[in-house]
Formats: C-alpha cells, sequence, structure tokens
C-alpha cells in the first residue's frame, strides 16, 4: 500500500466523523429550540453548550481531513511527456515525444542527456488543498554534454515548444493575470536524464510543481552500464 492509499483511508474516516458529528450538532440545535419553546432555558442553554462543543468538533475533523487530501494531491503527480531515445551516431540521438493527448513528435539532440524545461503555475494553499492542480506549458527540450567543456564548446540542440500548440500545453502569462488572487507563483522546473540507445523514460509534474523524469526498469539498468555494455 503506498502513502496516498494510506492516507486516503484516515481522511475518509475523518470526513464521515465529521459528518455525524455535524449531524449531532442539528440535532441538539433543534432540541434547543423546543426547550426555548416551552421555556426550559436552563436545558435549553446545555443543548446549546453541546451544539456549539459538537460544531467545533465536526469542524476540527473536517479540516483535518481536507489537510489530509491535500496532502495526498501534493504527491500525486500528472503525465507531461514520454520520451523513447535512439542513438544515430555517438553523441546524437533521436527523440519520439508523445504527450497525454496521443501527439507525437520526432526531435534531434546532441549531448549525453535530454532536458526537458517547463514553466510551472503554482497555486496557493487553499487553492492546492480544495484539489487544484498546478498548471504548466512544456518549455522545451535541449540536450545536455556530461562534460562541462564540452558544453561550452560542442554543438547545442535546443527546440523549442513554446509555439508548439500542443493541447495540454498552456500559455500562462497570456491566459492567467499575475493579479489574479489564488496564483502564488509562476516559475520554472527542469529535469535532465542520460540518454541510452532504445531508452524509454518518463516525465511527470508533481503537485508540489516540481517535474520529475523516470527510466523504465530496463533503461534504468543499462543506464548504468558502460557504453557498449
Amino acid at each position: 500500500m503506498n502513502w496516498n492509499e494510506l492516507l486516503r483511508l484516515p481522511a475518509t474516516m475523518l470526513t464521515i466523523l465529521a459528518a455525524v458529528v455535524l449531524l449531532l450538532a442539528l440535532v441538539q440545535l433543534l432540541a434547543a429550540r423546543q426547550h426555548v419553546h416551552r421555556r426550559r432555558h436552563l436545558a435549553a442553554s446545555g443543548h446549546v453548550l453541546l451544539m456549539l462543543v459538537l460544531l467545533a468538533l465536526g469542524l476540527l475533523a473536517g479540516g483535518l481531513a481536507a489537510s489530509l487530501r491535500g496532502y495526498r494531491f501534493l504527491s500525486e503527480e500528472m503525465p507531461v511527456v514520454q520520451i523513447d531515445a535512439r542513438i544515430l551516431t555517438p553523441q546524437r540521438w533521436a527523440l519520439i515525444l508523445s504527450w497525454p493527448d496521443g501527439a507525437t513528435r520526432q526531435v534531434t539532440l546532441a549531448g549525453d542527456d535530454f532536458q526537458v524545461d517547463a514553466i510551472v503555475l503554482k497555486w496557493k494553499l487553499p487553492a492546492v488543498l480544495a484539489g487544484f492542480p498546478p498548471l504548466y506549458r512544456l518549455d522545451r527540450i535541449s540536450g545536455r554534454y556530461d562534460n562541462a567543456q564540452q558544453e561550452m564548446t560542442a554543438q547545442r540542440t535546443v527546440v523549442d515548444f513554446s509555439q508548439a500548440g500542443q493541447g495540454d500545453l498552456l500559455n500562462l502569462r497570456k491566459q492567467l493575470p499575475s493579479w489574479l488572487p489564488e496564483v502564488d507563483t509562476l516559475f520554472g522546473s527542469g529535469v535532465f536524464l542520460p540518454l541510452v540507445d532504445g531508452g524509454h523514460y518518463s516525465v511527470s509534474l508533481m503537485r508540489s510543481g516540481a517535474l520529475v523524469a523516470r527510466p523504465d526498469e530496463a533503461t534504468q539498468q543499462r543506464i548504468g552500464q558502460p557504453l557498449g555494455g
């Protein structure tokens, strides 16, 4: 059982508990009204006091459930792009990019690694706890050399996606003005991994706004092998 499943159980129980406690608070309110109509003010006061206690407990349980729900969202991920790599010549690669909407594109990169960069819009905490996911626009994919000296002198390859027009890409600056109250920040997020021939990689966006890249099991094994192994 993963952490999301573990968190989901107490969140559900707390939600049910909050509903039951708030229902009992409503019962106490109705009882207090009946005692007021019968001029039993002392008994009515007791029911009102109990109602307030139950109301506070219900709100507390509901708040805890919402908090747990929010933390579960923070650990979930949204798929951004799948990458399949094929070597052309040493340090030159053909990549097939596949987006969640089914669109694909083939690009050529030079280097030892691929690097994916995105622009991410992150919401403020109330919106995050309410379940609003971060929004992103895939900005570019580029080749990266392991050797810093080679990075400064060798051929650089960058594929710009700012005008790619993919259905899952958002022009955040135009669509969401800076004064939108629940927007926390707009920032860049990037991730890179070594390229291997026949490699398959998944790039995802966490609810925190961080990009993560993972090779599949076979690719991970090949990354750990020496070149030509």
